[in-house]
């Protein structure tokens, strides 16, 4: 096990953040059951990454950012090692909240690289999805960010993205390749 990872996780409220999080962790979240806006929590879990080792995670699950200026509290940019974009797909505003974000942190990285992915969440809300994988693809190979579609109802679809984005940042200096393999997971 080698250094302890940080993550943020962040979208607009409602996107799903806490309940992919306690879906993908401890595997209890109940769809549809009743969510509490968060302000601010902290997880820490054992990933395993594609290497076979076991690397600390801690997971700052933050407040849900209003879409009119989503903006992060300074101190997640400084610290993180890498992000999660959350948005709903059955929500545009909340897709179009993800834009502004991956600038934010582009514009406050300075010297530490961080590493970023973008999950759709609910992906299995087809009748009234509202963001297009097409769309959502698009902006993801022009940010150069991995972009996975999930839904918290099915854990499994949880897990790759995590572990990928775990595998990353503590990949061994060096092999940190400037190539981009956009990989997506799509709900069935």
């Amino acid at each position: 096990m080698g250094k302890t990872c940080k993550v943020v996780v962040c979208g607009q409220a409602g996107s799903g953040k806490t309940a992919l999080l306690h879906q993908l962790l401890y595997n209890n979240h109940i769809p549809g059951s009743t969510m509490f806006s968060t302000l601010e929590d902290i997880y820490v879990a054992q990933v395993d990454t594609d290497r076979g080792q076991k690397e600390k995670v801690h997971f700052y699950d933050t407040a849900g950012l209003d879409p009119t200026k989503p903006q992060l509290a300074k101190q997640y940019l400084s610290f993180a090692d890498g992000f999660i974009l959350v948005y709903d797909v059955t929500d545009r505003v909340s897709f179009d909240c993800m834009d502004k974000l991956k600038k934010e942190i582009d514009r406050s990285k300075e010297k530490k690289e961080a590493i970023v992915i973008s999950i759709g969440n609910k992906c299995d809300l087809r009748e009234v999805k509202q963001v297009d994988f097409t769309l959502a693809n698009k902006w993801a190979q022009k940010e150069k960010v991995r972009l996975w579609e999930v839904s918290v109802s099915n854990r499994h679809s949880l897990i790759e993205p995590v572990v990928w984005l775990t595998s990353k940042i503590t990949q061994p200096q060096g092999q940190l390749g400037s190539s981009l393999l956009l990989l997506v997971v799509v709900c069935l």
